[in-house]
């Protein structure tokens, strides 16, 4: 696998885990013991730490990029495992 191939197969793993991360992250104001700025939406969070929740997707998606790659590498699991369709009847 050539290495732009990787960096692009992880960048799609980092956006895809950042979708998994931000649901953790999102408290509302009435939830948390901050009090809301005036004029806020109470369904705003009152803080929000970008620099979190980008380390932690971070971790998640190396963690899963990981296991793809040594997948890829050692091929434990190949198309013909996740095929639970039968073959197509021949053309006679």
């Amino acid at each position: 696998m050539y290495w732009t191939s990787a960096l692009a197969i992880y960048v799609i793993f980092w956006f895809f885990c950042l979708f998994l991360v931000l649901p953790f992250h999102a408290r509302k104001a009435g939830e948390q013991d901050a009090l809301p700025v005036p004029g806020q939406a109470d369904s705003a969070p009152v803080s929000f730490n970008a620099g979190k929740v980008a380390l932690q997707t971070t971790l998640v998606a190396a963690i899963l990029f990981g296991t793809y790659y040594a997948n890829y590498v050692h091929g434990w699991i190949t198309p013909d495992d996740i095929n639970f369709f039968p073959a197509p009847p021949s053309a006679r």
